[in-house]
């Protein structure tokens, strides 16, 4: 029976001993150069310079448009300026609104794609860590480390950043 302890003792002491495949990864790198993340910014980039062309040719318009109502007012009984003015109010009003829900919407779509390659970059480097037999991958970032030191041929970034855009490029 003590044998059979001494066994048991000496195999949990041998497993336990067993090394572990530990990397990490520094979140922030990874990510800025996942090529499919530099192309939703791109992406997003064009859009936003339309948008800004469009927005500015509407302010202008619009600015043109007060500009000839000024001209007019002088002309006006006071109640018909007033009326006008104030119709010109709403539609300043309107303009902004529709603007801001469209750049909302614009920031959202944006965040909803970065979030979506995030989840992408998470899932490779999980498969990653197991097709590789890690048994840990940390992550860390200039704004949250976990790692406070790793060598380097545990540092995985480079390895990740390269099959992730190699994956991407397929």
């Amino acid at each position: 029976m003590k044998k059979l302890v001494y066994v048991a003792f000496a195999i949990f002491a041998f497993t336990s001993c067993q090394q572990q495949k530990i990397g990490f990864i520094d979140n922030g790198k990874v990510i800025n150069d996942y090529q499919e993340k530099k192309d939703i910014e791109e992406k997003y980039k064009v859009k936003d310079e339309v948008f800004k062309k469009r927005t500015d040719s509407i302010g202008q318009a619009f600015q043109v448009e007060a500009q000839a109502f000024q001209a007019k007012a002088n002309k006006m009984s006071q109640k018909k300026a007033q009326e006008a003015y104030e119709g010109l109010m709403q539609k300043q009003q309107m303009l902004q609104q529709q603007i801001q829900m469209e750049q909302q919407q614009i920031s959202q779509a944006f965040q909803a794609e970065i979030d979506s390659t995030i989840v992408k970059v998470k899932d490779f480097v999980k498969d990653y860590g197991k097709t590789n037999g890690y048994t840990y991958i940390l992550g860390t970032s200039d704004g949250a480390s976990s790692v406070l030191f790793g060598t380097e041929e545990n540092d995985l970034s480079q390895t990740i950043i390269e099959a992730l855009n190699a994956e991407y490029k397929k």
